[in-house]
């Protein structure tokens, strides 16, 4: 994989050192989640909105009501920018100007066109699956009327960085004689035990996909 050229845009200046620009790198942070944060503005009111997504090579896709407010002005062509984020721990120095956070981050630019026909049912299926991989094949597929009430967008990314902390925390040189507990606390996601709709009418195994998501965390 090629790297993101740096610009001024996407150059990471508060500790550049964090700084990453391969789209390995990149790619595995978008990957890992499947919520993200869109920022544009319309008429000069700045909006952020989180929401779905699902990736295929340097696209991203963007699914929602086709009256949604970022929909319906991201498809104008403006200019938009989504963030990513995982969390890692809270790093706990003994002061409180050096504590700070472990974390994986990954912004994104780029402009989004509407898509139809075979690319947008294509596109539902992404997202659908890096939510929860083998859901799609479990499901029933949209109809012709839900698929009329969603707009689904591709932004090509055209800029993209990463930013990521790791490690203990770093105090000034005098500190570290201080009293004071300082270290790192990791926070670790996980996922819970399934709960059947009690709506279900008859009583059904748990889906694959679940199950494997269940296992893969356990490994």
């Amino acid at each position: 994989m090629s790297d993101f050229p740096k610009t001024a845009r996407n150059k990471v200046k508060r500790i550049p050192k964090r700084g990453h620009y391969d789209k390995e790198t990149i790619y595995k942070i978008l990957d890992s989640a499947f919520i993200a944060h869109v920022g544009f503005i319309v008429n000069g009111q700045p909006f952020v909105i989180p929401t779905a997504y699902g990736r295929e090579g340097d696209t991203i896709y963007l699914h929602g009501a086709t009256t949604s407010r970022m929909l319906v002005n991201l498809k104008l062509g403006i200019p938009c920018c989504l963030t990513v984020t995982h969390l890692d721990g809270l790093v706990l120095a003994r002061s409180t100007f050096h504590h700070s956070m472990n974390y994986r981050s990954a912004v994104i630019f780029g402009r989004a066109i509407e898509v139809e026909g075979e690319e947008k049912m294509k596109a539902l299926e992404i997202v659908t699956e890096n939510i929860l991989k083998g859901r799609w094949e479990e499901s029933r597929k949209p109809n012709a009327k839900e698929i009329k009430a969603t707009s689904v967008l591709r932004l090509e990314i055209d800029e993209a960085s990463a930013k990521i902390r790791t490690g203990p925390p770093g105090d000034e040189k005098e500190d570290y004689d201080l009293p004071i507990w300082a270290g790192v606390i990791p926070l670790n996601h996980v996922w819970g035990t399934p709960e059947v709709d009690p709506s279900m009418k008859e009583e059904i195994e748990t889906s694959e996909s679940v199950i494997n998501l269940l296992e893969s965390q356990n490994k």
